[in-house]
């Protein structure tokens, strides 16, 4: 009991569920009034029901749970926050559990990181000891969860909350001087040579400078495309402009593209292929092909291409 630091006139909390001996709780129960006195209390409450008990938060100094000899006590979530609630900031959540050494899928017995997580997402601060369960403990949690491994541990966590509430908050003071509420004196010399207003825009006695004036020779000058270029720009065997260009590459390129189509197409001698066969010359490269207009590149569907 000493490793629980329960001391006179605290407030303990015990859970048990339908896995703890009877015997092993009214024993437990037994110690810890003797150790709380007359000043402090012991209440017992049972896991399925602490959600629906209402209890105020910051209740407990300790919460003890599945710690009865023989208990196989599983925590969900849920009442891990529910033991975090009801405990006064700086107060101490001790609990045992039967945990896994290996992850196992559908598995309704966390490992012990798993636990430890959860206890970390309620707020509170863990220190994790492995035990190994004894053979009643084992067969314990077999009659009661129906769960059969040989890898089972029992795991005993011990979580402080912080000295805080949660959602507490606190203001914060800050040595920052105070602005004067009046504003700065402003020199009215300056004020007024510093003001400029409409009527002073057609005043002839104001000089405003022409911003073309601001310009020499030589920034309108137009720049040289290749300039603007990026230094690896069209480089290799291949020229290839980039993605997004904007150095008028890829507009080059593009023109090049169009004047290798127009004289790679066929040269007219007679300057009549496009009429049509009449027209056309025994060795004319259209022959068979029907007529178009001139500069028109021919193209000829599958269908074309085979006999009727």
């Amino acid at each position: 009991m000493a490793d629980f630091g329960i001391s006179a006139g605290q407030f303990v909390a015990v859970i048990w569920d339908k896995s703890s001996p009877v015997e092993a709780l009214k024993d437990l129960v037994d110690k810890l009034q003797a150790l709380t006195g007359d000043e402090g209390r012991v209440s017992v409450e049972n896991i399925n029901q602490l959600l629906q008990s209402a209890h105020k938060e910051s209740s407990f100094d300790i919460v003890l749970s599945g710690i009865i000899p023989g208990s196989t006590t599983l925590h969900s979530a849920e009442i891990l926050a529910e033991m975090a609630r009801i405990l006064r900031p700086g107060g101490c959540l001790f609990l045992k559990e039967p945990v896994e050494t290996a992850v196992v899928n559908n598995s309704k017995v966390k490992t012990a990181s798993k636990l430890c997580s959860a206890l970390t997402l309620s707020g509170l601060v863990e220190v994790k000891e492995l035990q190994s369960l004894s053979p009643e403990e084992i067969q314990s949690v077999r009659e009661h969860l129906g769960y059969h491994s040989d890898s089972l541990l029992s795991v005993q966590i011990t979580g402080k909350k912080p000295n805080f509430e949660v959602g507490s908050s606190s203001q914060l003071k800050l040595s920052i001087a105070k602005k004067s509420s009046g504003n700065p004196a402003v020199d009215p010399a300056a004020a007024k040579l510093w003001t400029l207003s409409a009527n002073d825009m057609e005043d002839e006695s104001v000089d405003l400078i022409d911003s073309d004036e601001l310009l020499d020779a030589e920034d309108l000058k137009k720049p040289d495309p290749a300039s603007l270029r990026a230094p690896s720009c069209g480089e290799g065997k291949k020229r290839k402009a980039c993605k997004n260009c904007t150095c008028g590459l890829a507009e080059e390129l593009e023109k090049e593209k169009s004047r290798d189509q127009i004289s790679s197409q066929p040269k007219s001698a007679c300057g009549n292929c496009y009429l049509g066969d009449a027209f056309r010359c025994a060795s004319c490269p259209y022959l068979g092909m029907p007529a178009f207009k001139p500069g028109e590149k021919v193209l000829l569907s599958d269908s074309n291409l085979h006999d009727a």
